[in-house]
């Protein structure tokens, strides 16, 4: 019987593992099916029969068996669709015709999963979905060495294993465009540690993203015979392909501005009651308790927190957030919020749960949670009184608190519930929204032309929908002292356009504007940023103008005015050069 990613049928459990990798092997996946397809039209890499065989490998000990060939023709509907995900094993140049890539991309938006791995970039420069699906597209690259590879996320099954400088030898391409506004970066480049790159310091080399209902990941890594008998790559390789095939969860959404509270330096953080956490490789393992390690140096009022937790087993911990400062760890119970970690507690005491107050969406949690054993990530957006609980990029659950005892402005801290609670943390960190001002950009007061639209994935559920130029949208009494940039949240499987951002009236002056571009579809959301220029302080009505050619440009999801100091979204498009011999 064919496991397809349709249809998710148990037929055995398989254990999870990765020979001589010191990270556990907790999970357990279904059987499933992936096509490595390697056909070259360009450079051909003598590596490519070391890597079907190395996927060939990790396919038999890890649960899933590999078709490999370099036949288009397996490109029809009745076929691809056997398979839980597509690996482009350094492929080159034109490979489909359009019949094919039709099917590709169908294969795609019904929720397959494809891995890119090296050449994969240097495939199919006139096929703008092909071109979203991998990130980022080939531009050239130096001789072969050793290059500091720099991890960013080690909360996933694709990367817990790795250091957080990781150096190895292999081929680097630099990138016409850089991914980083569009894909989660999990690796980059350190580019002062070798020579030959040209992205500007900013080099991802590794990344993932959801794309039009599927899901995208690309390694940069790859070209050498080497690379398939390295432990760490082949660790790499097969997070890779899980996460296409849907086995591992990961939040593949784009990430930027966010500032480290903890990511191997214990500064600022104060231990509260009894047990603690041991900091090991930038990781925090609870023991002993009832205690809480918490943020003592500030407290946040609106922000963005992220941090990436594991479970031993059935264990028990929390994320609390709106605690005054206080060295008995019952203070945050009495007055904060606990975001639940427990595998098997009573739903409003489970993972995701506003403890003992709201439970979360348990089938949107449990279809987004990685098993006991492997690393989950969480997003608590806090803006005001209103908490939103994200789970590996997935919406669980969203509270607002009308208990002024318990308001949400606060310090924030991890729980080491008791002695056999093992729960270790990661990579916490944060983007302060204080000061800024979000609008849900269906809210208008007024407009002209566009209409809410009902969408998942949208923050609240709908967008600001049926954007064609010269439409408008205005939003009254809004605050704009402070403010000196906007910032949105965009969506668009349409010709992209742009939106300017005017006071007064819709033909009012203008203070910036930002180009929205086609984000990959209709279910791959994206964040776009201008500065604004010129703008008065008080409250002023705030008009959104849109302009571009065709109709069914974009949808608005949010927007949010900034007063903070400003991040970047991403290094612009780098010049297109001559493609160089791989």
């Amino acid at each position: 019987m064919t496991v397809t990613r349709h249809t998710f049928k148990v037929i055995a459990t398989v254990m999870i593992s990765i020979a001589a990798l010191n990270t556990p092997a907790a999970a357990v996946d279904a059987p499933y099916e992936v096509l490595v397809f390697s056909k070259t039209a360009g450079f051909r890499h003598d590596s490519i029969a070391t890597g079907v065989q190395a996927i060939r490998e990790l396919g038999a000990s890890n649960g899933f068996t590999v078709t490999a060939t370099e036949d288009a023709g397996v490109f029809t509907g009745a076929t691809i669709d056997r398979y839980d995900a597509v690996v482009f094993l350094n492929t080159t140049g034109d490979i489909l015709d359009d019949a094919q890539q039709t099917v590709f991309e169908n294969y795609i938006r019904a929720g397959g999963g494809f891995l890119g791995v090296h050449a994969a970039a240097d495939t199919e420069y006139d096929w703008p979905f092909y071109a979203q699906l991998v990130g980022a597209q080939f531009h050239s690259h130096p001789q072969i060495q050793q290059a500091p590879n720099l991890v960013e996320n080690r909360g996933t099954a694709a990367t817990a294993h790795l250091p957080r400088t990781w150096t190895r030898t292999d081929e680097w391409y630099n990138f016409r465009t850089n991914p980083r506004a569009t894909a989660r970066v999990l690796a980059s480049l350190d580019e002062t540690g070798y020579t030959g790159g040209n992205m500007g310091g900013d080099h991802p080399i590794a990344w993932c993203k959801t794309y039009q209902g599927g899901r995208g990941f690309y390694l940069g890594g790859g070209h050498t015979i080497a690379s398939y008998a390295e432990n760490q790559f082949r660790g790499l390789l097969l997070g890779g392909i899980r996460y296409a095939a849907s086995r591992a969860k990961i939040d593949c959404r784009p990430e930027t501005g966010y500032t480290a509270l903890y990511d191997g330096a214990t500064t600022g953080w104060s231990q509260a009651g009894p047990g603690g956490f041991t900091n090991s490789d930038a990781t925090l393992t609870s023991f002993g308790g009832m205690g809480l390690y918490w943020h003592s140096a500030k407290q946040f009022t609106s922000y963005s927190l992220k941090l990436d937790w594991r479970m031993a087993g059935d264990d028990n911990s929390g994320v609390f957030i709106g605690f005054p400062p206080s060295n008995d760890p019952n203070s945050a119970v009495r007055n904060g919020y606990e975001i639940q970690l427990d595998a098997t507690d009573s739903a409003d005491r489970s993972t995701g749960a506003i403890y003992g107050v709201k439970a979360p969406d348990i089938a949107a949690r449990d279809a987004a949670l990685n098993p006991a054993g492997e690393w989950n990530g969480f997003e608590l957006l806090v803006e005001g009184e209103r908490v939103r609980v994200y789970l590996n990029g997935v919406l669980i659950n969203d509270f607002t608190n009308t208990d002024p005892a318990r308001s949400l402005p606060g310090h924030i801290g991890l729980q080491n519930h008791g002695s056999g609670d093992d729960v270790s943390f990661r990579n916490v960190r944060i983007r302060e929204l204080t000061g800024d001002r979000t609008v849900q950009a269906e809210k208008y007061t007024t407009a002209s032309g566009v209409q809410p639209f009902t969408k998942t994935g949208a923050h609240d559920g709908r967008t600001l929908g049926y954007v064609d130029p010269g439409d408008w949208a205005a939003y009254d009494s809004v605050d704009l002292t402070g403010v000196h940039a906007f910032r949105a949240r965009v969506v668009s499987g349409g010709p992209g356009g742009t939106i300017e951002v005017r006071t007064g009236s819709p033909t009012g002056r203008v203070l910036g504007s930002v180009a929205v571009p086609n984000t990959g579809g209709w279910n791959t959301f994206a964040e776009v940023r201008t500065a604004l220029n010129g703008v008065q302080a008080g409250n002023q009505a705030v008009y959104l103008t849109f302009t571009g050619t065709g109709g069914g440009l974009f949808d608005v999801d949010d927007f949010t005015l900034v007063t903070a100091a400003a991040t970047s979204s991403g290094v612009p498009e780098r010049e297109r050069g001559c493609r160089g011999r791989r």
